[in-house]
C-alpha cells in the first residue's frame, strides 16, 4: 500500500510502498476513504511541542520516533478482520476513534482511554489515515456512520469530539451565556456547531485573521473580533456585558490565554484545548480572588465520539467547510495549514 510518512522530522512527508497490513486477533482492516488533517499533525511533524521559555517537549521523549503515519480523522471501509474480532461486517464505513490507550490500566478501564499513559492513539503512535489502509485493533473503536458522508464525518474524530467535550465542561453556562471562542480555525468552527446542538446562547469568536473571522460570522457567530486589536479585551467585556463567564481557547498560546484571563469575569471559566504553545505569568492571589476556572481538555472518550455522530445522524448540525484534496496532495495540504490558508478542514483522501 501507499502511505505518506515523516521520516524526519520538519521534512516532507515521504511517499512509502509498504505490504497491505494483515489483520490479526482483534484488528480489523479497513481501506481508508477520508483522513484529515489537523494542527496535531504539524506538531507531530515538527517533532515537538513548545513548552515556553525555550523549552520543548520533544516525541522522542515519548518514544514517539519517525517514521510516523499522520492522520487520526479516519473514515474507512472494513475490509477483513481478524480471528478473535468476532462479527465486524465488511463493506461497513465507520469512523475510527483514534484516542487508543492500553485498555488495561484504570484510566482505560473508567472509560478514558484517551488519558492512558501508555497511548497507542492511531496517527501518532500507531500509523494513521495516510496511506491506503489503517489497522484498528479493536472493533470498540468503530463508530457506524449509518449513511453519514465519510469526508464531512472523519473530522468528528478529533475536531468534533475534542469540541463536544471541551464545551460539555462549561455546564449550564452555554445555556445562560455567550461563550468565547478564541480561535476561528477547523476547531472553532466546530465549535460553532456543536453550540448550536447544545442549546446554547451564542458565540462570540475571536481570531486574528480576517477571513477565518468572516467564516465565523457565516457560521452564526454573534460577533467576531481580532485578537490582535489594541483593545480586543475591551471588545470582548462589552460583547459580554461585562467580561467572558466562558471561554473556549482552542489555539493555546500565551497570548491567547492571557487574552482570556484578562477578558474574564469574576467567577469566569476558561477551557483550555490549543497546543501551540508558550507559557504565562500567573498573580496567583488573583485566580483565588476572582475567582477563575482554569481547566484543560484534551480530545474526548469514546462514549462522547458516538454522541456526537448520533447528533450529526440527527441532521442538526451541519458540516464545516471541508476542501478535499488527494493523498498525493499531502505535502502541499501541509504547507497550506502551517502557514494559515485553510478555512475549515482539509480532507485527504487516497
Amino acid at each position: 500500500m501507499r502511505c505518506y510518512c515523516v521520516t524526519h522530522h520538519g521534512q516532507p512527508l515521504e511517499l512509502l510502498e509498504r505490504p497491505d497490513p494483515q489483520p490479526r486477533g482483534t484488528e480489523v482492516l479497513l481501506r481508508v476513504k477520508a483522513a484529515g488533517l489537523c494542527h496535531t499533525d504539524l506538531h507531530l511533524w515538527e517533532g515537538y511541542y513548545d513548552l515556553g521559555g525555550g523549552r520543548r517537549l520533544q516525541l522522542s521523549d515519548r518514544g514517539i520516533k519517525p517514521p510516523l503515519t499522520l492522520s487520526h480523522e479516519i473514515c474507512g471501509e472494513v475490509v477483513s478482520a481478524g480471528a478473535d474480532a468476532g462479527l465486524v461486517p465488511t463493506g461497513t464505513t465507520v469512523l475510527v476513534h483514534p484516542w487508543i490507550g492500553c485498555g488495561e490500566c484504570p484510566t482505560c478501564l473508567r472509560g478514558e482511554e484517551h488519558l492512558c499513559l501508555k497511548s497507542q492513539s492511531l496517527g501518532v503512535v500507531r500509523p494513521g489515515g495516510f496511506a491506503e489502509y489503517v489497522l484498528v485493533p479493536h472493533p470498540r473503536y468503530l463508530v457506524d456512520l449509518n449513511g453519514l458522508d465519510p469526508i464531512s464525518a472523519a473530522p468528528l474524530a478529533c475536531a468534533g469530539v475534542t469540541t463536544y467535550s471541551a464545551l460539555k465542561k462549561l455546564g449550564d453556562r452555554l445555556q445562560q451565556d455567550p461563550v468565547v471562542i478564541i480561535g476561528a480555525g477547523g476547531l472553532g468552527l466546530m465549535a460553532l456547531e456543536v453550540l448550536k446542538v447544545l442549546g446554547g446562547k451564542g458565540a462570540i469568536v475571536v481570531d486574528i485573521d480576517p477571513v477565518k473571522r468572516e467564516a465565523a460570522v457565516a457560521a452564526g457567530a454573534m460577533v467576531a473580533i481580532d485578537g490582535q486589536a489594541d483593545d480586543a479585551v475591551k471588545q470582548i467585556v462589552k460583547a459580554t456585558g461585562g467580561g467572558a463567564r466562558s471561554v473556549l481557547d482552542l489555539v493555546g498560546a500565551a497570548s491567547t490565554a492571557t487574552l482570556a484571563i484578562n477578558a474574564s469575569a469574576r467567577d469566569g471559566h476558561i477551557v483550555m484545548c490549543g497546543l501551540m504553545g508558550g507559557e504565562i505569568n500567573l498573580s496567583l492571589p488573583l485566580i483565588a480572588m476572582r475567582p477563575l476556572t482554569l481547566q484543560g481538555s484534551y480530545v474526548g472518550t469514546l462514549s462522547e465520539l458516538k454522541e456526537l455522530v448520533q447528533l450529526f445522524k440527527g441532521k442538526t448540525v451541519r458540516a464545516i467547510p471541508i476542501v478535499s484534496r488527494p493523498l498525493s496532495e499531502a505535502n502541499a495540504a501541509m504547507e497550506d495549514l502551517l502557514h494559515g490558508r485553510v478555512v475549515g478542514r482539509t480532507i485527504l483522501v487516497p
